[in-house]
C-alpha cells in the first residue's frame, strides 16, 4: 500500500487523533463482536493523548449502554466532581469524544472540512506490507491531512477496518512470541514513537 504526502516541509504540530475501536473487533474465535468500555482506557489513552498533544481521542463503540457509560464517565471528569478533585485531569478528559462508528469519528474529526485524513490501523499481528514506524512518523510530519491512528480492543480490529485503513504500522513486539500487551501499553508506545519530540 503506498501512502503519499501532501508536502515536503515539516510539520512540527502534525494534526493526529487516535480512535479506540470497541466494534468491530475480533474474539479469540475470530468472530466480529463489541467489546465493554473500560474506564481505565479512557483515562489512561487520554492522558497519553494529552502528553503527545493529540487533538483527540475517540471511543468507538454502537451500543446505547456504553455511549451513556462513556458520557457518565467525562462528565463527571469535566465538569462534576471529579473536575474538581483532580483538575489536571480535566485537560486529558476533554479530549476524549464518543463515536458510534469508527466513519462517524472521521466524519466528526474533518468537521467539514474537504476531503478525508490518512488513516492508520494498528494490530499486533503480521500483516502485508506493514508501514514502519520511522517510515510512519516521516509521514505524519510530512503530510498537511489530520492523521487518525486505530487501536483496536479484544483480539485486534475486524478486516473491514484493515480494509477501510491506508495503512497498517508494524506490530510491536515480537508478532512471532507472545505478543498481549494491554492496548493503553500499545497507544503510549505508538504515540511516542511516532511523536515525542514533534511538538513545538
Amino acid at each position: 500500500m503506498t501512502v503519499h504526502t501532501t508536502h515536503e516541509v515539516a510539520n512540527l504540530n502534525p494534526e493526529v487523533h487516535i480512535a479506540l475501536v470497541h466494534y468491530p473487533v475480533l474474539n479469540k474465535e475470530g468472530q466480529i463482536v463489541s467489546t465493554a468500555v473500560t474506564n481505565l482506557d479512557i483515562h489512561d489513552n487520554a492522558r497519553s493523548a494529552r502528553a503527545f498533544d493529540v487533538t483527540s481521542y475517540h471511543i468507538v463503540t454502537p451500543l446505547d449502554a456504553q455511549v451513556d457509560l462513556v458520557t457518565r464517565i467525562l462528565t463527571h471528569w469535566c465538569d462534576g466532581f471529579g473536575a474538581r478533585r483532580v483538575p489536571n485531569r480535566v485537560e486529558a478528559m476533554r479530549l476524549v469524544q464518543v463515536s458510534r462508528t469508527v466513519e462517524e469519528a472521521v466524519h466528526t474529526i474533518m468537521a467539514g472540512r474537504p476531503g478525508r485524513p490518512l488513516v492508520i490501523a494498528t494490530g499486533a499481528r503480521k500483516r502485508e506490507n506493514p508501514l514502519a514506524y520511522e517510515r510512519a512518523r516521516s509521514i505524519i510530519l510530512n503530510n498537511s491531512a489530520p492523521v487518525v491512528i486505530l487501536f483496536g480492543t479484544g483480539y485486534g480490529l475486524a478486516n473491514e477496518i484493515f480494509e477501510m485503513a491506508d495503512a497498517v504500522l508494524a506490530p510491536i513486539g515480537n508478532p512471532d512470541g507472545w505478543n498481549h500487551l494491554s492496548v493503553r501499553s500499545a497507544v503510549a508506545i505508538t504515540l511516542d514513537r511516532l511523536l515525542s519530540g514533534c511538538i513545538a
